[in-house]
């Protein structure tokens, strides 16, 4: 099977597409990325990865699936010609973002595939998504698929790793290897197990942790100084302020006391 049929400007334009859909997928995950930081004040993004596979690598994939080198069985079969990789901190962070991508109304999920549920045999664990993501061109709006993995920093580290291994077998990796790397990809597993619960301890330290001596006085300070316009306002509407109670001769004025005295 020969691509010859496949003109380069034909391909050109088809490419085009992808790489407007990757630009505005790029664009969606910015816009998150900025939100989580100001609003959420927390940002579960690490980093962001794109590509655009190669004329060479969409035919090669077509050929070894069984598919004639066509345009349209280009876009009808291969579902990652545009490609986005969303790296994060936590598993949890994995199912956030799912959420958050799946929740816009402009996109189309058309298949999820959890490896985080239902690894692959070689112990490959990510979480990807083929959304239809649409591209306005002048002609009218397009349609686009586009790959979606969101995984965390140890799972991205394993697979770029297996993937460097792998590849310079050709594809026929001894089975020690290949038994030694699925040990590794449990290793990960545990790993990211253990810093998401380590993660949730630590949250529950920070909800219970009492307030400093610092933010105690910050707060009393600003408890004050609004006792003491509340006062001032009393005495400018001729409301007499209330009588303080006494205090022991132990018992030091209190800021606003102070407040008043200076002003007298």
């Amino acid at each position: 099977m020969e691509d010859t049929s496949i003109g380069a400007d034909e391909f050109s334009r088809l490419m085009l597409g992808y790489r407007s859909a990757l630009k505005t997928m790029q664009t969606k995950i910015e816009i998150l990325n900025d939100e989580f930081i100001t609003i959420h004040h927390y940002n579960p993004i690490e980093h962001v990865k794109s590509r655009i596979k190669t004329r060479e690598s969409i035919i090669h994939k077509l050929k070894k699936y069984g598919h004639e080198v066509t345009l349209e069985n280009m876009v009808r079969y291969v579902n990652d010609i545009a490609g986005i990789r969303i790296i994060c901190s936590f598993v949890s962070d994995i199912y956030r973002l799912a959420d958050a991508v799946t929740n816009q109304s402009d996109l189309e999920v058309l298949t999820v595939k959890n490896y985080l549920i239902n690894p692959k045999d070689n112990g490959y664990t990510s979480y990807h998504m083929i959304l239809s993501v649409p591209v306005y061109l002048s002609n009218g709006p397009a349609h686009i698929k586009v790959e979606l993995q969101i995984r965390t920093i140890a799972m991205d580290f394993w697979a770029s790793l297996d993937h460097k291994i792998r590849y310079k077998f050709e594809g026929s990796t001894p089975e020690y290897i290949s038994s030694q790397l699925k040990n590794c990809a449990d290793i990960v597993t545990s790993l990211d197990r253990k810093m998401e619960q380590l993660n949730r301890d630590i949250q529950e330290v920070a909800r219970e942790q009492p307030v400093s001596v610092e933010e105690q006085s910050e707060q009393q300070q600003r408890d004050s100084e609004e006792i003491r316009r509340s006062v001032i306002l009393n005495r400018e509407d001729g409301i007499p302020a209330a009588e303080p109670a006494e205090k022991s001769a132990a018992e030091p004025a209190d800021a606003a006391s102070l407040a008043e005295e200076s002003e007298e």
